[in-house]
């Protein structure tokens, strides 16, 4: 692929994917990025729940929102945004995902360079394609770093990384003291929910058992994590911890949440963007899996541990489980505590896993 000329690369689009999990897998190559063209004007192109993520991120100059509703629905909506990225005279757009809506936009703005992977019938929209090698499975973030390397993008960076500000973390303690936990206390994290679907998701009953007996094993608070969607799950084990536990599920914008998890000491949660956030935030965390394939999305992070069951069934990758949902009803409670103990014990005892 030929490599493209610094001092002609002067403003890059980069074209964000849609989702908080997968947008914290791709913070590497965006640090790649910006440390390859560091005299580049760069903005990240998201929607409005991505964007919040990259806020203050230092690789990044500026953000536009795109909405997916209202004035950049449909043709008319994408011929609207074309025409105002057309203004800012970008040289390159790096096409994160793989859809063939995300190829159309920077195409209709007439950016003259257009990269990313050949898929979804886009050819014709790109400028470079990149053909992912069928060879092993990779994780995420180094599909996204590779996919820079094959356009001569490189840089140093391999880790995920989110960036939360002095200001922030302020007043999270001061959200947190309000309900009665100080700032030198030990927290919890439970985040039972996974916006893609019920497969996803081990059970409140579970979660609330594990999460009592861990604060009683190291003396915590627990906090309840959740968006709006998932507010009668986090009340559920809230209920079932009868009182002793912080609920602020659907309460929290995303700079909110991000600051809240980087505040807990360990997580305990499903395949889920806060766990991709907590894993960038180098929070401790055991996560559980069951219907999604870990090798390519577990948490990047070697302060975490998943919990998951080799079913026959699993990786299904499907929404609902049509059958008896095995691959987390085989997941037990003691699994999850002693996964827990064992990654707490060896951070303290300076243990290898």
């Amino acid at each position: 692929m030929k490599r493209f000329r610094h001092d002609a690369i002067r403003r890059i689009l980069i074209r964000s994917v849609n989702w908080i999990g997968d947008a914290v897998m791709t913070t590497p190559a965006i640090s790649v990025i910006r440390e390859h063209f560091p005299q580049a004007e760069i903005t990240i192109l998201a929607n409005e729940m991505v964007s919040q993520l990259f806020l203050h991120h230092p690789g990044i100059d500026r953000i536009i929102t795109f909405h997916r509703t209202g004035k950049h629905h449909g043709v008319a909506g994408r011929l609207r945004l074309a025409a105002e990225l057309r203004k800012h005279h970008y040289d390159l757009a790096i096409i994160l995902p793989n859809s063939f809506d995300s190829a159309v936009v920077p195409w209709l703005a007439g950016i003259p360079r257009r990269i990313g992977k050949c898929s979804d019938g886009r050819t014709l929209l790109l400028s470079g394609r990149y053909q992912a090698q069928k060879i092993q499975p990779c994780h995420e973030v180094e599909y996204y770093l590779n996919l820079m390397r094959y356009f001569g993008i490189t840089g140093s960076c391999t880790q995920p990384h989110l960036c939360i500000t002095p200001d922030e973390e302020c007043r999270t303690t001061a959200l947190l003291a309000d309900h009665g936990i100080q700032s030198h206390e030990f927290v919890i994290g439970i985040n039972p929910g996974a916006s893609y679907g019920s497969a996803k998701r081990w059970y409140p009953d579970r979660f609330a058992t594990v999460a009592r007996r861990l604060a009683d094993e190291w003396s915590a608070k627990v906090v309840i994590f959740g968006g709006p969607g998932e507010t009668d799950i986090a009340t559920d084990i809230e209920n079932r911890l009868e009182g002793t536990a912080v609920n602020l599920a659907g309460k929290t914008s995303v700079r909110e949440l991000m600051a809240l998890i980087r505040r807990c000491n360990f997580f305990i949660t499903n395949d889920s963007g806060p766990m991709h956030i907590a894993a960038a935030c180098d929070v401790p965390l055991v996560a559980i899996f069951g219907s999604t394939d870990h090798t390519g999305t577990s948490p990047y992070n070697r302060n975490a541990v998943v919990v998951r069951k080799d079913v026959d069934c699993a990786p299904c990758k499907l929404r609902e489980c049509p059958t008896d949902h095995r691959c987390m009803t085989e997941v037990t409670e003691d699994d999850v505590v002693q996964a827990a103990l064992r990654l707490h014990g060896a951070q303290h005892s300076g243990v290898e896993r």
